[in-house]
């Protein structure tokens, strides 16, 4: 599982606290005119997986370094509903104005990590490996692409240097040039430095021949149905590593994986994770000072 970059971490934060707090808190100070002690907890309202606990933490203190955040959980971990993941004491008021960006980080993130986990899951008795794709919201790629690493997937690209795939629109230009998929990843393979994988998407038997012909070394089967990636399998007999893409669901993964692929590649993971569902739970500390007694 790879680190994710403390700068990476404080980058996104800065700018998500721009977008909320660009004038204030306008509710919070008609509310409160002087420092209001309190205590929030953050609490799973779901079985989950934990993801975006650094974030949570460098909004709070972005906002306000003197708060005291004591964490329950680190990230990765499985946490079942009710039980509780940080908790944040000092002054209330600057709590509040922390809660959503820091809620909007461990919801969404944790959201990407539980999908993540649940493909994984299902494909457990099988060698194919869950991978993300470069469907990631703007400015958050990294985050993502990390919190899928805590739900057990591996990265595809993380961007358009790490290697090279040929798709259909690629291809389509290359028409104009009377060149083919054979001639593409031939074409890829020359100019290329050796280190860089090549893939070509293909939609037919008839690409996978020409493919293989072109020495891929990752044939990417789009939007085939299982009886094609079965015959595609067969057909490549390990010439090249065979991924499949396209309409992949949690109801049907586990039939694709069963069809022979090494790599099952899901958009879905970052662009469509349903966000997990946390609350933040805020009480004066007089409250708290008082059931202490």
């Amino acid at each position: 599982m790879p680190q994710l970059p403390a700068a990476e971490i404080r980058r996104a934060v800065r700018i998500a606290l721009d977008e909320d707090l660009t004038s204030g808190d306008v509710t919070t100070r008609a509310l409160f005119a002087g420092r209001t002690p309190g205590r929030a907890t953050i609490i799973a309202q779901q079985d989950l997986v934990v993801a975006g606990v650094a974030a949570a933490v460098q909004t709070f203190l972005a906002v306000d370094a003197s708060l005291i955040v004591t964490l329950l959980c680190k990230e990765g971990d499985l946490l079942a509903s009710g039980q509780s993941l940080m908790r944040i004491e000092g002054d209330g008021r600057s709590i509040l104005m922390a809660e959503r960006v820091a809620l909007n980080f461990l919801q969404h993130l944790s959201g990407i990590a539980t999908l993540t986990k649940r493909f994984c899951d299902a494909v457990k008795d099988y060698p194919a490996t869950i991978l993300d794709t470069r469907k990631t919201i703007p400015g958050l790629r990294v985050l993502e692409k990390w919190a899928v690493t805590l739900g057990g997937g591996q990265n595809h690209r993380r961007s358009l240097r790490d290697g090279i795939l040929i798709k259909d629109n690629h291809l389509a230009l290359l028409k104009a040039q009377k060149k083919g998929i054979r001639e593409a990843c031939r074409q890829a393979h020359k100019r290329a430095s050796d280190n860089l994988t090549v893939i070509v998407e293909v939609e037919s038997l008839a690409d996978v021949r020409q493919a293989l012909a072109g020495k891929a070394d990752v044939i990417l089967l789009d939007n085939m149905s299982t009886r094609m990636v079965r015959q595609a399998v067969a057909l490549i007999k390990g010439r090249a590593l065979v991924e499949v893409s396209g309409g992949i669901t949690l109801n049907n993964v586990q039939e694709m994986a069963a069809a022979g692929p090494d790599f099952i590649s899901i958009g879905a993971l970052t662009h469509s994770a349903p966000a997990a569902t946390l609350s933040l739970e805020l009480e004066p500390l007089a409250r708290i000072e008082r059931k202490r007694r």
